[in-house]
């Protein structure tokens, strides 16, 4: 007689099965119709193939396409899976490798000789559908390793190979299969093709991949797919992608004339007049919001001795994040080994360790728009959103553990009148709490934990937990922001940290007359300029704000008789504190606008005979097809409060 084992079910009630029963038929025994619509098992928490054999006591309950997270990791698992088989039936000498779920879908990688062209990715999608309306089953069987190893080397597929070597231990291997074709794969899988929508993925793109990301090694093929529960998931998912590369900073960063970058300073920014107006323009709005706030304001160097970045840790964890710049000093005997700044954090240290400190001088808030520079790999660039070289807003708050909360809801505050003001009001916050490897006592992570979240929720905002997400030194929160598509950019963080303060030997005196330890909360609201100007571009489409805009009115003469009115409106414009420009070119007054247009410019004012005479403006606002006639006394204020920053208006 079989060993039995009591399965809890989600409801709480029990049942008594043999052991090594699967979940399959632990959902027909439900419902025979539960046992056709299931797709998977949770079992104890961890995602269950319906054909593995349940053999101890355990909590179980059926997913079916209803339950999103598993649903979507099977069909997008199942999908790389179908992918590579249809390659391989149409091009049988091409070899598999892996082909893991990724956000929003997966991707294999293959070793073809020839490139995989558009037309390459047309043929595979219509092989896919086919084999998934072939509703074949899916398979699986435990092998031992050598029986594995041999399968594959005789089917001529060395990758596979080389994979179950570099797979430690010795226990057995799962293999999958649906019709003839088999993968290597520790699943979990669907029932059979057929669970697949058919009309619910797409084939995106081709990208080059090193085997095993060693460079040294075959360059493979990566084929991208994205994949949904429904047609319509997809759509949107499509329509946000149309609407994102129209929204593309690089795109929008050329029109605008706002930078560029090039080969010969790799991640690094060419600000041009108009981008480094908007730079500074938002550098000066956070200068004021942060002496408003209580913070001090510091400067600290760029080329920095080994010595303290030993000291504070990084040269041990940080160091092939930096760049090290050796130099013969004179007279001495050795070079001096010295980093660019990957962070300001050390320096900030420096800074209050000068002078006794003591706590009546306790908090103390201190800023730097600190330049840093941070090696990326070259693949991982992208515009001005990942780069080499940056300037966070960065920030440290010197305080006492008593403080924290405090501190913590203050700068929350901070950080939410900010994103306001710069448009964003969808936002979220994860607090990431202690990890396995850690330092400090579990009181010590017991109490900072609470003080974070009792000062999101005396802010009155909820917080999500990240558990064993925060560094081993102590938790943090992280403050997402959606944007106008939908999509999530991590921004503002703070982070305790008494872990610095201690290794950097930073002390104050107490009331008690005995020297303490502060704790050090690293914090930043934007994360860097040149990022959080790129989400600014995408967010608004180019169409910034009218304080932001780099370029805000352009007067455009329709006739040559107006070109004097013009000069003169733009002077005044220019003396009320807005950006504006004239354009007197013989030119259409089509073309002016169609080119400012392009260019962003948020107000163009047309003038002609009739508008000189009458002492008034044509009013177009970008994104606007009607015009309006106005009179430019009344415009002129109404455009100088529109250029006031939020924080300035009256």
């Amino acid at each position: 007689m079989s060993a039995q084992i009591t399965l809890t079910l989600p409801d709480g009630s029990q049942r008594s099965f043999d052991a090594g029963v699967t979940p399959a038929e632990v959902a027909t025994s439900i419902a025979t119709s539960l046992g056709k619509k299931a797709i998977s098992a949770t079992v104890d928490d961890q995602h269950w193939d319906l054909q593995w054999p349940i053999n101890t006591d355990a909590a179980i309950a059926i997913n079916t396409m209803k339950d999103a997270e598993p649903a979507l990791e099977l069909i997008r698992h199942d999908l790389a899976h179908i992918m590579a088989r249809a390659v391989q039936e149409i091009w049988p000498d091409v070899k598999v490798t892996i082909g893991p779920v990724i956000d929003n879908g997966w991707y294999y990688d293959f070793d073809r000789k020839e490139p995989f062209t558009p037309e390459d990715l047309g043929a595979i999608e219509k092989k896919m559908k086919e084999i998934i309306n072939l509703r074949d089953a899916v398979r699986t069987e435990v092998w031992e390793r050598d029986v594995a190893i041999k399968y594959y080397e005789d089917r001529g597929e060395p990758y596979k190979v080389e994979l179950i070597e570099a797979i430690p231990g010795d226990e057995p291997l799962r293999m999958y299969w649906h019709g003839d074709w088999q993968d290597l794969c520790r699943g979990p899988h669907l029932q059979h093709t057929g669970q697949v929508p058919a009309d619910a993925f797409k084939l995106m793109s081709v990208a080059g991949a090193y085997w095993r990301g060693d460079s040294d090694r075959a360059m493979l093929q990566r084929i991208y797919g994205v994949a949904f529960q429904n047609k319509e998931d997809l759509r949107k998912y499509l329509n946000m992608l149309e609407e994102a590369a129209k929204r593309d900073h690089r795109k929008l960063g050329r029109e605008m004339d706002l930078f560029h970058m090039q080969e010969e300073a790799p991640g690094q920014v060419f600000w041009h007049p108009n981008g480094w107006t908007v730079y500074t323009l938002l550098q000066d709005y956070m200068r004021r919001k942060q002496r408003g706030g209580g913070y001090v304001e510091v400067n600290t160097p760029q080329v920095v001795d080994r010595k303290l970045w030993e000291a504070s840790g990084h040269w041990d964890k940080y160091q092939e994040n930096m760049f090290i710049v050796e130099v013969d000093e004179e007279h001495a005997r050795e070079k001096a080994v010295n980093a660019l700044k990957p962070m300001n954090c050390p320096c900030h240290v420096q800074i209050f360790n000068q002078g006794l400190k003591s706590y009546r001088d306790l908090p103390l808030r201190m800023a730097e728009f600190g330049s840093c520079n941070r090696y990326e790999p070259s693949g991982a660039l992208h515009g001005i959103m990942r780069v080499r070289g940056f300037t966070q807003d960065d920030g440290h708050i010197f305080c006492s553990e008593d403080d924290i909360t405090a501190e913590t809801k203050k700068f929350i505050d901070f950080l939410a009148e900010i994103y306001a003001d710069l448009g964003f009001t969808d936002w979220t916050i994860k607090l990431s709490t202690r990890p396995e490897k850690r330092i400090g006592s579990d009181e010590s992570w017991d109490r900072v934990e609470a003080a974070l979240g009792d000062a999101c929720q005396n802010a009155g905002y909820a917080y999500e937990l990240l558990e064993g997400e925060g560094a081993f030194y102590g938790p943090k929160l992280e403050f997402t922001l959606t944007d106008a598509i939908g999509r999530n950019w991590q921004c503002g963080t703070l982070q305790v940290d008494p872990n610095l303060p201690e290794r950097l030997d930073a002390t104050f005196v107490g009331s008690d007359n005995e020297r303490h330890r502060p704790v050090m909360l690293h914090r930043a609201v934007l994360g860097s300029f040149e990022r959080f100007i790129g989400i600014l571009i995408e967010e608004h489409a180019g169409k910034l704000p009218f304080w932001l805009a780099p370029r805000q009115v352009v007067v455009a003469a329709i006739i040559s008789d107006a070109n004097d009115y013009v000069l003169q409106k733009v002077e005044e414009l220019r003396a009320a504190g807005i950006r504006a420009e004239a354009d007197i070119r013989n030119e259409k007054i089509n073309y002016k606008v169609r080119e400012h247009s392009l260019g962003k410019v948020p107000v163009i004012l047309a003038v002609g005979a009739r508008e000189v005479e009458e002492g008034t403006v044509s009013i177009r606002r970008l994104g606007e097809k009607q015009t309006s006639v106005q009179s430019f006394a009344e415009t002129l204020p109404q455009l100088a409060q529109d250029a006031t920053p939020p924080d300035l208006r009256s």
